[in-house]
């Protein structure tokens, strides 16, 4: 693959990205139909669903979808599609109405808006952007997000009365941050989007992208504890403590940013400015290692039928990554085949000190002997987000519903439970998906095993 497929391939992802909500890779339908409240957000909480009487497994019938169109999502292949394969990253497992495959001769909205992008990196652009006209895409709120599961256990170092308990907490586990920022200038979107050709004379179009990931080891050493309640009716009842120290080792810091100028001459068409610079430029930042940390701390409370908690992760979080690498391509003209990327020497910019911002959650809920209403409220990665979900239980069948608010989007949500033994349950999920360039909800099916104790 040449450098210039290779550098449009990475940047034309990360200005395509589609953020990934809880949903998209929840494991457990169950919560998918439910809003997915209490999703990790809280480490108390999660000691309390370790309590709960049932284990999920998803089957993933999104990864039908993802392999029927493995061709298109490989960079050096002619047919990389990006739109798909952005889509794609953001919600493997489950499966998504409309996404379908294509065949040879067989085309969708997304194709122009994909051609569009590999004819700037082929340097292939044509001249009169109507060329690509089929769908418009979406300026979208920052997109940002951290994946860090744990694999570990706790030492019960002291027990107390009842299931109370003093622990320490031993884990690691991948610690992986994201973040982008879009910006597609309106003129461009009405011309991509409109139904009729569309010209703006002497003008300029202008498309800027910013795309950020760390990825580390964490290293955790943390508190587990358990008090109980004065008056207790159930084994479960009690006030649930946990705090968590990471130790951050970065092994590696991306930071991709792509600034594109489309200038247009007399008659809207698009054409080379020779005073002023490269109308498309990446820059590159780089390093391989670094140092952080992050504290996480929760706090559950369980008391009879109700279950509440309040949790805040990434407290002083930080990883300061050192001898970081810049490197600029740019591209002098995008409409000559045979162009390719000028590359600058590699610099070094010393080094950055960068962090994540704090997560603060709380859940609550309410189990009657039929029903059960569960909620989440907090506001971190992406701003404020919301979660609600209403289930309710016959006895071999479970209705359920909610919405998730994230993004400054609703999502609706909704699904059944089929009891198929006193052991196993089969859950099915619907909810609207909008995980894709036009920020446009589509339907997407989740579907999990469950395993009751």
């Amino acid at each position: 693959m040449s450098l210039r497929n290779g550098v449009l391939s990475v940047a034309a992802c990360v200005l395509f990205a589609a953020p990934a909500l809880a949903q998209n890779w929840s494991f457990d339908a169950r919560k998918v139909a439910l809003g997915s409240p209490g999703s990790g957000g809280n480490l108390a909480s999660d000691m309390i669903a370790d309590e709960n009487d049932y284990r999920s497994i998803v089957l993933p019938f999104g990864l039908f979808q993802v392999f029927r169109d493995f061709d298109r999502l490989n960079p050096t292949n002619d047919n990389f599609d990006v739109i798909r394969t952005a889509e794609y990253a953001a919600s493997p497992l489950h499966f998504t109405f409309g996404r379908n495959a294509l065949t040879p001769g067989q085309s969708s909205r997304s194709t122009a808006l994909n051609q569009f992008v590999t004819d700037i990196r082929d340097a292939n652009l044509s001249t009169d952007l109507n060329r690509y006209r089929g769908l418009a895409p979406s300026n979208q709120p920052r997109a940002e997000g951290l994946m860090s599961p744990s694999f570990g256990g706790t030492i019960k170092v002291k027990k107390g009365p009842g299931s109370a308990f003093h622990g320490v907490y031993v884990g690691a586990g991948p610690y992986i941050g994201m973040q982008t920022d879009v910006n597609f200038d309106q003129k461009l979107i009405n011309v991509l989007g409109s139904e009729t050709n569309v010209y703006y004379p002497n003008d300029a179009f202008r498309l800027d992208s910013t795309g950020r990931g760390q990825m580390a080891l964490a290293v955790i050493g943390g508190y587990r504890g358990r008090f109980a309640l004065p008056s207790s009716s159930s084994d479960r009842d009690g006030v649930y403590v946990a705090a968590n120290y990471n130790y951050l080792h970065g092994f590696r810091y991306e930071d991709v940013n792509l600034a594109l100028r489309l200038d247009t001459d007399r008659n809207g068409l698009l054409a080379v400015n020779p005073f002023l610079p490269s109308p498309l430029l990446v820059t590159r930042d780089n390093a391989t290692s670094g140092t952080g940390r992050a504290v996480d701390v929760g706090v559950g409370l369980v008391m009879n039928r109700w279950e509440g908690g309040f949790g805040v992760n990434g407290i002083a979080n930080r990883i300061n990554w050192t001898n970081v690498e810049r490197t600029t391509y740019s591209l002098g003209n995008p409409f000559l085949g045979d162009s390719d990327f000028v590359e600058s020497f590699p610099t070094f910019v010393g080094d950055r000190q960068l962090t994540l911002p704090v997560d603060v959650r709380g859940n609550v809920g309410y189990r009657a002997d039929k029903w059960t209403a569960v909620g989440e409220a907090g506001k971190g990665y992406g701003g404020k987000s919301l979660h609600g979900g209403y289930e309710y239980r016959f006895s071999a069948l479970a209705v359920r519903g909610g919405a998730i608010y994230a993004r400054q989007m609703w999502n609706p949500s909704a699904g059944v439970g089929i009891n198929m033994s006193q052991r196993v349950a089969l859950d099915v999920a619907m909810y609207g998906n909008a995980t894709n360039v036009e920020r446009k909800r589509h339907p997407a099916l989740a579907v999990s095993l469950r395993f009751n104790h």
